[in-house]
């Protein structure tokens, strides 16, 4: 005899009842290391796992918030919850203690404090950030949207920046490996100028390529400025304090590497506008100086034309003069105050006046032979 099939929402219904019917699954206590914490509004969502597994919990008690902290070992108190819409299974957290700290968040601890006293971190040891920079090497996956907000910061704020990526890993199996010889090989690329290690947020598990000894050793050999842009703003990893800057996210890394272009455009402009006033003062300048030495120059000559133009005249005056005629033995003779220049217009019962150069002479015509 064969049954008739579930439906999927009849199928979710038993399963919750038989969670909900079993007394042993209530107010139960469970210990783990908490990884994969985010908040929405009042609600805490996380997960505890241990080396065979993992749960999903989620807690509305904000006292018990404090207790969950992203690698810390707790004891959680609380029952689960079959959330038969979905088909979700979850634990529903009434109270959280510390059990001690997690595993990872030891190992973290031990090797801070052993590459701290290496030297690694030291404050002397970091690398300037160099002011013009034209291309930045980028260390993480070739996907999501990591490169993307890098990329797209950059060039809003500057398209003539080069983005050069070096895809890894940045998770799981190999990461660690990668991420180690991407830093080595962009070291020694000469056109890069600046190197950039980032990924998105996540668990301490997530993020654990970034707290190995191999990855931070990498860092600090590194012969380029480095800065370490891993998870959230919350989150620090081994590299963030080997690096010789820490941005809080990947986006603010590229916003602390590049700046606008509005704002090179605008000293550019400034320098252009003060290069121009330079250029026509100096123009004005040289044309007024070139002016006078022409003015000058022309006044001269004109001068010099006219006082030969004056001598000129002098001198054709000079042979208009009556006086200058006298001196050459020539007489003016007048009678009646009339010049006479013909023997036939004296009239001889009138004086002559006789004018020499040095004087005059009267004398009467009866005296004077016409010839």
């Amino acid at each position: 005899m064969s049954l008739s099939p579930l439906t999927v929402s009849q199928y979710n219904a038993y399963i919750k009842q038989i969670f909900d019917a079993e007394e042993l699954l209530h107010n139960i206590k469970i210990v783990g290391e908490v990884f994969g914490v985010s908040k929405s509004r009042n609600v805490l969502y996380f997960s505890l796992k241990d080396e065979g597994g993992a749960i999903s919990c989620v807690c509305f008690v904000e006292s018990a918030f404090a207790s969950i902290e992203e690698g810390a070992k707790i004891v959680v108190t609380g029952s689960p919850n079959y959330y038969a819409k979905a088909g979700r299974l979850s634990f529903n957290v009434f109270k959280a203690e510390k059990f001690g700290q997690g595993a990872l968040y030891l190992q973290f601890l031990m090797m801070k404090e052993k590459l701290e006293k290496e030297g690694l971190f030291a404050p002397e040891n970091k690398k300037p950030i160099p002011e013009n920079i034209k291309t930045i090497g980028v260390i993480t996956s070739k996907e999501g949207a990591v490169i993307h907000d890098i990329c797209s910061v950059c060039w809003r704020r500057d398209p003539s920046i080069n983005i050069a990526l070096y895809p890894v890993k940045v998770q799981g199996n190999k990461a660690e490996e990668e991420i180690a010889k991407a830093i080595e090989v962009l070291s020694d690329f000469d056109q890069i100028d600046v190197i950039i290690v980032a990924r998105g947020g996540g668990s301490m598990e997530d993020l654990a390529a970034y707290n190995t000894e191999r990855v931070a050793r990498a860092a600090f050999a590194c012969h380029k400025p480095l800065i370490s842009a891993v998870g959230h703003e919350t989150d620090f990893t081994i590299i963030d304090f080997v690096s010789d800057l820490r941005a809080p996210t990947p986006s603010a890394a590229a916003e602390i590497l590049t700046s606008e272009s509005s704002g090179k455009k605008a000293q550019l402009a400034r320098i252009k506008l003060s290069f121009t006033t330079l250029l026509r003062q100096f123009l004005q300048d040289s044309t007024l100086q070139n002016l006078e030495k022409s003015f000058l120059s022309l006044a001269e000559t004109s001068l010099r034309d006219k006082d030969y133009e004056l001598g000129l005249l002098e001198n054709s005056l000079s042979k208009l003069d009556p006086k200058a005629i006298l001196k050459r033995g020539y007489a003016k003779i007048e009678q009646a105050g009339k010049v006479v220049d013909n023997a036939k217009d004296v009239v001889l019962s009138s004086k002559l006046e006789i004018f020499f150069n040095d004087g005059r002479v009267i004398a009467q015509p009866e005296e004077v032979e016409s010839e």
